[in-house]
């Protein structure tokens, strides 16, 4: 499977391509990577979101998981640069509580790309992320879109 592995402000990053689109974001390093046009593109407009130049994403993905979960990841992806959502907003539109909103956060395979990041509780508090560095790397994001958070 085509592979990137490059760092970035919130540690190294690894992309993964399947069927050329984007399956897979992954903290960490990678060995053995290969390149390709999607890849390249893909780190760029990270690079370009990182550096503050970009706000939304124009890739190919293609994550893979449940109807629900897909459901969830489209619902995030609607979620606008510098805003936050809390899962039971999320949850509301789907006909469903909160917990398995989160759930579906938490086994969201492309981070950042598809922003789980700005998804929080009801009573303000960030909840939980998979990154590298866990809620710091939330905080890291939000902070770099401008969110503001409820008090």
């Amino acid at each position: 499977m085509p592979h990137m592995s490059f760092p970035s402000p919130v540690g190294d990053l690894t992309l993964f391509e399947e069927d050329g689109v984007l399956v897979g974001l992954e903290w960490g390093r990678t060995d053995g990577a290969s390149d390709s046009p999607l890849l390249t593109e893909a780190r760029r407009q990270l690079d370009d979101y990182f550096a503050g130049r970009r706000r939304s994403f124009d890739l190919p993905m293609a994550p893979m998981g449940t109807l629900f979960q897909k459901s969830v990841w489209d619902q995030l992806r609607a979620i606008p640069y510098g805003r936050v959502e809390t899962y039971g907003e999320v949850a509301g539109r789907l006909s469903t509580s909160p917990r398995p909103v989160g759930t579906a956060c938490g086994r969201n395979p492309l981070p950042i790309l598809i922003p789980c990041h700005r998804v929080i509780a009801a009573n303000g508090n960030l909840g939980g992320y998979s990154g590298y560095d866990g809620l710091e790397t939330k905080k890291f994001l939000l902070a770099l879109e401008g969110a503001s958070l409820p008090q």
